[in-house]
Order: C-alpha cells, then sequence, then structure tokens
C-alpha cells in the first residue's frame, strides 16, 4: 500500500476510507496525517527558543539480542521489521541516535494513541500540587452530575491508577463494545444507521452506570477513565485541556513544535487518545521526567509527583496485562516495566512508546504503525531491544 493518499489527484483505491483510517494498512499514512482526517486543535508550543537537545552519534544499529522468538536479531532489524515511523534514544542528556522512517521527518506530528493518557497525567500532578486537584478526593466532588454514574464512591487516584469498578469494555475489535462507543463519541468514527449512543465523550460519561467490582481493588485498563481526569481538570481550571497542555507542559518544555489534539463535537480535546506530536518533542516530554520533572532549565512537574509512579501496587495488576510484564503495575498513567526496577513507560496502541530508565540515564521514543492493535511479542521485542541497548551503553 507505498499510494496510499499519493496522486494528483488521489485515485478512489488510494483514499483513506473513513471508518478504517486508524487500522491497517491505512495507519500507515494516517497516524502521520491526522489533522487532514479529523477536526483538531492546536497545542501551542509558545514563541520562545526551543529546549536544545546534544547530540553524540552512537552506532546502535549493529547491536544484537534474541527477539520473542528466540532469533537472534539486530535494532536495524529490528527497526526495519516492527513497522517503525520515528525512533531516537536519549543518553545522559544527548540525542544518540535517530531515525525518521515511512515518510516521516522531525515535523511530522505522529498520533500518540494511548501516551495521550501519560501526557494529560503530568499535568494533573503539576494541579494536585497547587492544590486544585486531591487525589484522595472524590470524584463527584469535582464533577458532581457524576453522583449518578457507577464513578460514585470513587476517588480520583482510582481514575488515575484505572482500579475504578466502572464497567467498560475495552474490546478494540468489537463493534458493540464501551470503546467502540468511545470512537464514535470522539469523533473518530461515523455512527452506524440506528445509532443512539453519545455523540460526545462527556455525555459517554454519563451514560456509565454499572460497575464491576468495588472501587480501588483491580487495575483494568479502560480509557473513559483519563476522560474522566481531564474533565475534573477542565473545571477547576475553567480551562480547555489543549490550552492546559499548553500553558503548563507545551510551552514550558520549549518544544520544537505546535502539537495538537483531536476533539469531539462537544469541542473537548480527547485526552485518552488524541494527542499528536513530533518525535523530539515527545522525547523532550521523557527526558524531563526522566529527571524527576525537571527540563528545559526549569521544574515543570513536581519532583514528588514523579516519584509517586514507582509507588504502584502490583497485587492490583493482574492478566492479562502481565503477559507482556510479569512484574509491571500501573501508577498516574504510566505503566511500570518491572517494580524491581525503576524503568516505565507511556504507550499507546499500533506500537507507541515512550521509555524511561532513571537508573541507565535513558529515555527512548519509538512510533509505529503496526499492524495490530496490541502485539505482546511485539512489545517484548521492544523491550529487549532497549535492554540490549542500554547493556551496550554501560558495558563500555
Amino acid at each position: 500500500m507505498s499510494h496510499i493518499m499519493q496522486g494528483f489527484p488521489v485515485s478512489p483505491e488510494h483514499r483513506i476510507p473513513r471508518q478504517e483510517w486508524d487500522r491497517a494498512p491505512w495507519n500507515r499514512w494516517s497516524f502521520q496525517h491526522v489533522r487532514e482526517i479529523l477536526p483538531t486543535v492546536e497545542v501551542w508550543r509558545g514563541n520562545k527558543s526551543a529546549w536544545k537537545l546534544p547530540k553524540r552519534q552512537v552506532d546502535i544499529s549493529r547491536i544484537e539480542f534474541f527477539d520473542s522468538d528466540a532469533s537472534k536479531t539486530t535494532v536495524a532489524e529490528w527497526l526495519d521489521t516492527s513497522y517503525t515511523d520515528g525512533f531516537i534514544v536519549i543518553h545522559g542528556g544527548e540525542i544518540i541516535y535517530q531515525r525518521y522512517m515511512n515518510n516521516m521527518h522531525e515535523r511530522s506530528l505522529h498520533l500518540s494513541q494511548s501516551m495521550s493518557k501519560s501526557i494529560t497525567a503530568a499535568v494533573a500532578g503539576i494541579l494536585m500540587e497547587r492544590g486544585l486537584l486531591d487525589p484522595e478526593e472524590q470524584v463527584t466532588h469535582y464533577l458532581p452530575e457524576l453522583g449518578s454514574t457507577a464513578w460514585t464512591g470513587a476517588r480520583l487516584r482510582h481514575v488515575m491508577d484505572m482500579t475504578t469498578g466502572v464497567r467498560y469494555i475495552e474490546d478494540y475489535e468489537a463493534l458493540d463494545s464501551d470503546i467502540a462507543i468511545t470512537d464514535i463519541a470522539s469523533g473518530w468514527k461515523l455512527a452506524p444507521a440506528g445509532y443512539a449512543g453519545p455523540y460526545c465523550i462527556w455525555d459517554q460519561i454519563l451514560s456509565l452506570h454499572h460497575i464491576d467490582r468495588e472501587h480501588g481493588v483491580q487495575f483494568q485498563y479502560r480509557s473513559i477513565e483519563t476522560d474522566v481526569l481531564a474533565h475534573c481538570m477542565e473545571r477547576v481550571t475553567q480551562m480547555r485541556l489543549a490550552e492546559l497542555i499548553s500553558r503548563e507542559l507545551w510551552q514550558p518544555l520549549g518544544c520544537e513544535h505546535n502539537a495538537c489534539f483531536t476533539v469531539d463535537a462537544a469541542g473537548y480535546a480527547l485526552a485518552d487518545g488524541g494527542f499528536n506530536a513530533a518525535l523530539r518533542d515527545y522525547a523532550r516530554f521523557g527526558l524531563m521526567l526522566l529527571h524527576k520533572g525537571f527540563g528545559n532549565g526549569r521544574q515543570i512537574v513536581p519532583a514528588a509527583w514523579v516519584d509517586d509512579i514507582k509507588a504502584a501496587d502490583p497485587a492490583l495488576f493482574g492478566a492479562p496485562y502481565t503477559d507482556a510484564a510479569p512484574n509491571g503495575a500501573y501508577r498516574n498513567q504510566f505503566w511500570i516495566e518491572d517494580v524491581h526496577t525503576r524503568a516505565y513507560m507511556a504507550r499507546g496502541v499500533f506500537g507507541q512508546l515512550i521509555y524511561i530508565d532513571p537508573i541507565h540515564d535513558l529515555v527512548s521514543v519509538k512510533l509505529s504503525t503496526w499492524p495490530e492493535f496490541t502485539s505482546v511479542p511485539r512489545l517484548r521485542d521492544s523491550l529487549s531491544a532497549l535492554h540490549a541497548i542500554v547493556t551496550h551503553l554501560h558495558s563500555k
């Protein structure tokens, strides 16, 4: 499908199908061109100079490791075969390797999918330090309208860690699942004939009335939790999410390029997956977290909030999530790779990854367009590649 959206004009067989724009093979083009498919709102970088990232070239392409099939491969082969669009490694505060593939370049904005959750949560951490949000407060304290929903009795901490008991089915292949309704409510997909569900995310939040378990007893990945958090953030600041991210994160970070969010019919920026940015700006976000919230010469996210990610409780984390991370956990909208180490991640479907390893002073970002929503073998390969890179860098 190398001719997707090519030609003047684009021939019918090469145009992006509106209902399949985020599926393979169309995602090979669409994840870098979301603004041409969906309505978006700008996340302004500000008018100050970008945070300069020094460079020190290191050839990591020939580093070998064993993939999930127990076959020996190299970093270069892994990048070539894992639907990579962009890849960067920062070690010791310096860019040691970056590569753009699949026609991506340094100004391309790439859809982050659920890495949006971690970006949103970092700004929530700022609001918590200011006393505008309290993780131990009831969600209904901020959003009283949720008193008639399944979030009754849930604390903001439960939302942050995705441990509420709210019934929300995140089955990406099922057309009748809750996440399929989110696709429609967010404006990502058109409603089918006879659809009588919500047309914006807020209305979907209000429609969820059932619980599967007591709040706080088990982690279950549910994208809608991030949207509840974002609505709390908007309510206490009286500010739209895109403006919040710009003021509190993107401008202080000294990002090179404006970012953007997809927006629903009510103008709400999709916190759970609609953020788009350039490769090096994702890396700046990761580098700031690596340095306990300090970046571009200033404290941006509270160090205590970043440290709190390590407080994740592995007892709440079970199957199927342990398939990829047997000793993993989840906290503050970040994935902990192994509770016995300090590495943690922002992750998104189709292969989006920001990897933060404080012990080895390393940050890496991989932007991808996998053909699958999720793949445990592909994720394991990514982690194996990064572990091999760390070993190589620290063996010298």
